[in-house]
Formats: C-alpha cells, structure tokens, sequence
C-alpha cells in the first residue's frame, strides 16, 4: 500500500487493542496534535495507538494559492458556507485516504470498531466526511473546531452501521476562522438526520483549550471503554 499517507505514530502501551486516527488542520501537519496524548489520561483503556496522518500538499486558493498540506482546497466564503460548490474531489479523496488507512489498522489487528476518527478543523471536516459514510461501525468520531461537508449528501451516502456513532463536537464561541454558527448549523443538520452529538462550546478562539482537552479523554474513555480489549 505504497500510497499511503505519511504518519506519526504514538502508542500508549506496546501492543495496541484500539486507534484514534487524528487529522491536522490547513497548513498543519502530523505533529500538531502529538504533544496533547499525554494529557488525555487514558488510564485503563490498555494500549491505544494514536495515528497522526500528513495530509497531501496542495494549492490552497484562500491563502492565495499556497502550496501547503491540505485535505482539500478553501475558496473565500467556504468556511462560513456560502460556496455552492466547495472541493469535493479533493474531500473526497481524504475520504479515500483516510479509509485506507482503517484498512490498514484492520490488517494489524485493530477493527473499525476499536478505531476513533479525529479532526481539527480541516481534519474535523473529514472524519465526519469519512466516518459518516464508512461501512463498518466505528468507536466514534471526534470534531474540533469544525463543520459538516457536503451536507446535502449526507442522507444518502451516510453507512446504516455508523447511524448511531458517538459524535463529539467542541467549537470556540469567538472562532474567527471557523464562525460558531457554521459549526451550529452543522450540529444542527447532523441532529436532523437522527445523529446523537455530544456538543462542547468554549470561551476561544480557532484553538484548543485545557478545559476542552479533559473533555475529550473523559469521551474518549467512555467510547473507548467497551471496545478496547
């Protein structure tokens, strides 16, 4: 599988019974989340295996066509969602990319359903891009800062196994890049189409914050608990 993407990999313990599969944001790469697995607290969950993927270098027309990692291309007004035709091909082959990589889990013994998908921002687009239309069951998905894609295709596209997948969703209430009502709007069509989501807001901006990060082991955990054995 000589096209997959780049990783980092962090393991908690040797021998790894469950995954988080954790997307970066735009013009970020594996690296930026890494430093937050100590923090998570996953005590008792045994071993987890955090995979922190490069997303593909890419033109990116916001930022004046930049080269720089990207899971898919922004056009001005796509982040407030006021593009009728925002990059599809390009989500859609992270899509792919990131299947790929639930695949490859698979065949090191971990199953869909001892994998969580994990996103910031960008990454956040995707692992709901990617794990609403998955086939297999996954442990969950986690959101951050971030909104739902190709909404209008959701309700055909999304897999009968992960209608009911815990979704965990946190957003800045002064988030300048990201507004907080794109991320509404999303929760909102999600809860439309019967998905449960757990929704976090925060007093920040496009970021992370320690209050946020103890909320995502404590979910971790819980989804987590069941699966990874």
């Amino acid at each position: 599988m000589s096209d997959l993407l780049e990783t980092i990999e962090v393991e908690t313990a040797p021998n790894p019974t469950a995954a988080v599969i954790w997307m970066h944001g735009l013009g970020a790469d594996g690296n930026d989340f890494v430093p937050v697995v100590p923090e998570l607290d996953l005590t008792g969950l045994g071993p987890v295996r955090f995979v922190f993927p490069n997303a593909p270098l890419r033109a990116v027309t916001i930022n004046n066509g930049t080269v720089m990692r990207a899971w898919y291309d922004i056009v001005p007004g796509d982040l407030e969602g006021n593009v009728r035709l925002p990059d599809a091909e390009g989500i859609r082959e992270s899509q792919a990319q990131i299947d790929a990589l639930i695949a490859r889990e698979a065949g090191r013994g971990i199953p869909a359903r001892r994998i969580v998908l994990a996103g910031f921002s960008q990454g956040g687009a995707i692992t709901l891009q990617a794990g609403l239309r998955h086939a297999e069951r996954l442990a969950g998905l986690l959101v951050l800062s971030s909104y739902l894609p190709l909404a209008e295709t959701v309700a055909t596209e999304a897999a009968a196994a992960n209608r009911d997948v815990p979704v965990f969703m946190a957003h800045g209430a002064y988030d300048p890049l990201i507004p907080l009502d794109r991320a509404v709007r999303s929760r909102e069509a999600l809860q439309q189409l019967g998905y449960a989501i757990a929704w976090h807001e925060y007093p920040m901006q496009h970021s992370v914050c320690q209050e946020e990060i103890q909320a995502i082991g404590a979910w971790l955990r819980q989804v987590l608990k069941s699966v990874a054995k």
